[in-house]
C-alpha cells in the first residue's frame, strides 16, 4: 500500500514536470517505476503508457480549455507517433529483460543529457513566425518520437517538444499543449502494443497503473495552467540531472564501465546542477537584454 501511495505521488510530480516543460512524464515515471517498484524496463514502460492513456486525455482536455492546442498539428504529429509507438512497444516486449535494461537506461540517460544541455542555454524566445510545419516533417518527427517513447519508457516530449520549440514557429504554450494532446494517440498505440506482448505483466501491475493514473490526472489541469508560470530553465535542468544520475551508471555498468558506489551519481549531480544554475543566469541575462532592447516602431507615412 505504501508503494502505491509513493507511485501516486510520483505521478503527481511527473505530471507537474510534464505540464511545465511539455516533456518528462514518461521518462520521469519510468525511472521511478524501475527504481521504486522494481519493475523491468518493458514492464515499467507498459505500466507508464497504460496510465498515460488517462493522464494525456485529461491533460489534452485541460490544454484545449486553456486554448493551447492546434488540432491540425495534433493529427499530423500524433498519427505517425502512434505507429512508431506501437512498433517500439512491440520491439521492447520481445527482447529479454537483461537485454532491455541497459538499452532503456541509455535512452533515458541520453534524454536527460539533452534536457540538461538544452536548458543550460537559458534561451528565451520572444517572437514566433507562425509558419506551419510541413506534413512530411511532422510525420517523421512523430514516427521517431513515438518509437523512442515506447521503446525507452519515455521520450515523446524531449524529441517532439524540444524540436518544435527550437524552430521558433509557434509560441511555447501551443507547442506544449499540442504535443501533450497528440501524446494521447501515442500512449494508446503503445498500450495496445504492450497488451499484445505483456498482457500478464499489465494485469499483475494494474494497481500501479491506477495509482500512477490517479496522481497524473490530479496534476494534469494544474500542469496545463502553470505552463506559462513555471521557470522551465530550473525545472528542466534539475529533472534532466536527476534522470541522468539514476540511469547513466546502469548503462555504463552494462558495458563494463563501473565506478565506486555513489561516485558517478554525485559527479553527475554536481555538474548537472552547475549547468542548471548557469542556465538560470543566462535566462536572467537574456531577459535583461530583452528589456533594454527597444522595440522597433512602425514608420508613419504621411499622405501627400
Amino acid at each position: 500500500m505504501r508503494t502505491l501511495i509513493f507511485i501516486a505521488i510520483a505521478g503527481i510530480a511527473a505530471q507537474l514536470v510534464d505540464g511545465g516543460l511539455g516533456m518528462g512524464f514518461g521518462v520521469t515515471s519510468t525511472t521511478i517505476m524501475i527504481m521504486l517498484a522494481g519493475l523491468g524496463p518493458a514492464q515499467a514502460s507498459a505500466v507508464v503508457h497504460t496510465a498515460e492513456v488517462g493522464t494525456t486525455l485529461v491533460s489534452g482536455i485541460s490544454h484545449w480549455k486553456f486554448g493551447n492546442v492546434d488540432w491540425k498539428v495534433v493529427l499530423r504529429l500524433g498519427v505517425p507517433g502512434a505507429i512508431g509507438a506501437f512498433a517500439g512497444a512491440t520491439f521492447l516486449s520481445n527482447i529479454s529483460t537483461a537485454a532491455a535494461a541497459p538499452v532503456t537506461s541509455m535512452i533515458l540517460a541520453l534524454i536527460g543529457i539533452n534536457l540538461v544541455w538544452r536548458f543550460s542555454k537559458g534561451r528565451v524566445r520572444r517572437s514566433f513566425n507562425e509558419r506551419p510545419h510541413s506534413r512530411g516533417f511532422l510525420g517523421i518527427l512523430g514516427l521517431l518520437g513515438g518509437f523512442i517513447d515506447a521503446s525507452g519508457g519515455g521520450g515523446w516530449g524531449p524529441v517532439t517538444t524540444s524540436t518544435l520549440l527550437s524552430l521558433g514557429r509557434t509560441e511555447p504554450r501551443k507547442v506544449v499543449g499540442t504535443v501533450n494532446t497528440a501524446e494521447f494517440l501515442v500512449s494508446l498505440a503503445a498500450t495496445l502494443g504492450f497488451v499484445v506482448g505483456l498482457w500478464e505483466d499489465l494485469v499483475a501491475n494494474f494497481a500501479a497503473v491506477i495509482a500512477l493514473l490517479i496522481g497524473g490526472a490530479v496534476a494534469a489541469p494544474i500542469g496545463a495552467w502553470m505552463i506559462s508560470r513555471v521557470n522551465a530553465t530550473v525545472l528542466g535542468g534539475f529533472v534532466g540531472t536527476l534522470i541522468v544520475a539514476l540511469n547513466l551508471p546502469k548503462a555504463l555498468a552494462a558495458i563494463g564501465v563501473e565506478f565506486p558506489t555513489g561516485v558517478l551519481p554525485a559527479i553527475i549531480m554536481v555538474l548537472g546542477l552547475g549547468l542548471t544554475y548557469l542556465g538560470f543566469r543566462r535566462y536572467r541575462a537574456h531577459l535583461a537584454e530583452d528589456v533594454q532592447t527597444p522595440v522597433p516602431q512602425p514608420e508613419i507615412v504621411k499622405a501627400p
